[in-house]
């Protein structure tokens, strides 16, 4: 097996040195990992690869890179600080828009486009808009877009290769590269109103960051409407070091009016808008557009507020006229995705569904009928990577081989090979692969890692065989983690049993220097809520290799409700939460503490987000054998957050107060007895720090202690690296006093 070969190459390769990690170098610069790159695209013209990079003294600063294929060169196209010496303030929608896409701590290039020529690149920087040529000279290569007193956010390009598109100040803008016109294509945007925007449920919730779509031959831009004004405003207090600010922001809480959606079509080249029916209801979500390659129809997957049904419906752009092509129902709730593909080949269309209990796909005609699935059986498909209707051939992301893992697959459009695909990818972990769109493929991008191995990235050909290297990222003697080598800790996986009898998988990191004779302190750091994994086949969470490394056994175990298992694997936590999250972390400590090696007086948990509301839970309903938690910007009352995610999961408040009570942390607090340590960005606009005072007060109303650190100016991810810093080693401070036995 490859993974046996690369640990001893590692094993002979490195120099005698051992060092274990801290969390400030885990943090810092340059990257322990080494300098993975993001943002990986191929050409158009499938000539190179492009992506993001961090410099060397900073690794939050991307620069944008090239590998060429053809001379197996890696080039720096783009220095972000040569363009644009330093950073100016954003607009509060780009930083709103960054802080939805959990980029915020990121600066410099942070997302680009391809033309579709394949000779010009697209990126915004500093809240500017450039426009790089790869035939210009250098000096003359970068050319600025910005119109004046523009706040732009989502550029494109479109199909054409005439325009560019953007949003600015809440209204859809084109740019006409052969004229360099700048044109303003709406002009209602204003107060509450929106174009071309997504509204905050889209981004935060629907992995939906656009509001506007080009048509396949550039000629229209179906677009997206919203009026905010029936959303409550919600007034926040956002704690800075220097200030506080108080920020007006409309929150669609639990229970609370969404936006009113509109869709429209619009030339590039002006005019008045045509609004497309959305259907009688106009309480619903619009969560996915999508064009026929022909161009001739739009779709859209319109969702019912209670979640219980998707609709795709097709519209002909001449004349109007909507077709209802399939609706998914399910009595819990419908799951969104990005696989639908019309086929220009044959007159049918790729679609995921759950229905058999697995998300799995199916070809349907364009009279809406299911002709055959495309894959079945006991595992899940992740998502649709390309489809090469020339080759027959549908690639996609599954965990048909192993539940921790994420492979590359080739299905057949025929159906005939469903149940038993072809594997591309090899080596057994976790792939992500980048395709470079539908179409004949010739190459993907393989970024792959396993427990022993950090992030490898190269292109491969559509049979899986390597080509070349983008970041081959061997950790010989000069690579960034060398001196941690050998004290890297490789993790342990296996499962135990829930309630109902499905597989746990849980990853187990045992501590430096183990001793089986020796009983160690516990942390189980977990996530534990809704389209999330963490137990998996990759190289691991740095922090929970630093925990081990200073004498702890650390637990992950990814309980009921999480992803990537099936509907009879998610559904349990239906109409309640923290329920059988909690039963399954409670079953998982109880396993560890009847090993001879464990200290089952001092097991203790710890979680971000979901993660801190659970550790809440667990602390609440489970003191008896958790001897502390930490928990990070917790929700503590479903009410606070917002209508697409709570709503999916808890229905309607009216509809189910009991579920929202029992599924709140105040109701269990008589049962927190261990020791909290509670910890919040003051000024979170994602779990707002309201969540936290609510809690503050409750426990201070009872009279029960806790220790509490919060942080001015954070957000929901303490995205600066110093106060990410000060988080974990707040936490590590605090979990040895806890759960560490005091020396004598």
């Amino acid at each position: 097996m490859r993974t046996m070969l690369m640990a001893g190459l590692l094993a002979v390769s490195l120099p005698a040195m051992s060092e274990k990690l801290t969390i400030e170098r885990i943090l810092d610069d340059p990257a322990v990992l080494g300098t993975t790159p993001r943002g990986l695209k191929i050409a158009p013209d499938g000539s190179r690869v492009t992506f993001l990079r961090g410099k060397a003294d900073d690794q939050n600063a991307l620069d944008l890179w090239e590998y060429h294929l053809a001379d197996n060169a890696t080039r720096l196209l783009v220095d972000s600080r040569v363009l644009q010496p330093t950073e100016e303030a954003l607009s509060d929608a780009e930083k709103a828009t960054r802080e939805r896409q959990r980029i915020a701590g990121l600066k410099g290039i942070v997302n680009y486009r391809w033309a579709p020529d394949g000779r010009r690149l697209l990126f915004p920087l500093a809240g500017q808009l450039y426009l790089y040529d790869l035939d210009a000279p250098p000096a003359e290569a970068v050319r600025s877009l910005t119109p004046k007193d523009a706040e732009i956010i989502d550029a494109q390009v479109a199909p054409s290769g005439r325009y560019v598109s953007f949003v600015s100040r809440q209204n859809l803008w084109v740019v006409d590269l052969k004229t360099n016109l700048k044109q303003r294509l709406t002009d209602d945007g204003k107060d509450t109103v929106h174009n071309g925007e997504a509204e905050f449920i889209a981004q935060e919730e629907m992995d939906r960051f656009t509001g506007y779509w080009w048509s396949p031959k550039g000629d229209w831009i179906a677009f997206e409407r919203y009026d905010e004004a029936r959303v409550p405003v919600v007034q926040r207090f956002e704690i800075q070091p220097d200030r506080t600010d108080v920020t007006e922001q409309r929150y669609p809480a639990a229970g609370q009016p969404n936006v009113k959606v509109q869709l429209g079509l619009i030339r590039p080249g002006g005019g008045r808008p045509r609004w497309i029916d959305l259907g009688a209801d106009g309480d619903i979500y619009l969560n996915r557009v999508n064009w026929t390659p022909d161009g001739k129809h739009v779709a859209f997957q319109r969702q019912t507020r209670d979640q219980h049904r998707l609709d795709l419906v097709l519209v002909d752009v001449d004349t109007l006229k909507s077709q209802l092509l399939l609706s998914e129902t399910n009595a819990t709730w419908i799951n969104l995705h990005d696989d639908l593909r019309f086929l220009s080949r044959q007159s049918a269309f790729v679609w995921a569904s759950e229905r058999s209990g697995h998300k799995h796909l199916y070809l349907y005609g364009m009279d809406g009928k299911e002709k055959f699935p495309l894959s079945s059986g006991d595992w899940d498909v992740d998502r649709v990577l390309a489809v090469d209707e020339a080759a027959g051939l549908v690639y996609v992301a599954a965990n048909r081989d192993h539940p921790l893992d994420k492979q590359v697959y080739a299905l057949k459009l025929d159906g005939s090979n469903a149940a038993n695909p072809q594997r591309i990818t090899r080596d057994d972990g976790w792939h992500e692969a980048t395709f470079a769109g539908d179409g004949a493929v010739k190459l993907f991008i393989d970024s792959w890692a396993d427990p022993q191995t950090p992030t490898q990235v190269s292109v491969r050909g559509p049979d899986g065989e390597r080509l070349a290297w983008i970041t081959e990222n061997r950790v010989d003697a000069t690579h960034p983690y060398a001196p941690y080598r050998a004290e890297h800790i490789v993790p342990e996986f296996g499962s135990i049993k829930a309630a109902d009898g499905q597989a746990l998988w849980y990853r187990l990191y045992k501590p430096a220097g183990f001793d089986p004779a020796k009983r160690y302190p516990v942390i189980s750091h977990f996530y534990g809520g809704p389209t999330a994994q963490l137990a998996k086949r990759d190289f691991g969470d740095l922090l929970d290799q630093y925990f081990a490394q200073q004498g702890y056994v650390v637990l992950t175990l990814d309980n009921r409700g999480m992803s990537r298992r099936g509907r009879q694997f998610s559904d349990p936590i239906h109409r309640q939460l923290g329920k059988v999250e909690v039963e399954d972390q409670r079953a998982a400590l109880q396993w560890l503490a009847t090993q001879p090696w464990v200290d089952g007086k001092h097991m203790g948990v710890f979680g971000w987000s979901y993660g801190g509301y659970l550790s809440l839970m667990m602390l609440a309903k489970s003191s008896d054998i958790v001897a502390a938690a930490a928990s990070v910007a917790p929700v503590t009352d479903w009410t606070l957050y917002d209508t697409h995610y709570t709503e999916r999961y808890l229905g309607l408040p009216k509809d189910n107060a009991e579920g929202y009570r029992t599924s709140g942390v105040l109701p269990w607090l008589d049962g927190m007895t261990s020791p909290l340590l509670l910890i919040h960005g003051m000024a979170d606009d994602n779990v707002l720090f309201t969540n936290s005072t609510q809690l503050m007060a409750e426990l201070q109303n009872r009279g029960k202690a806790f220790d509490l650190m919060t942080y001015p100016g954070g957000k929901h991810g303490m995205s600066t690296p110093a106060m990410k810093k000060h988080v974990y080693n707040t936490i590590k401070r605090w979990f040895d006093r806890q759960l560490k036995t005091p020396a004598p």
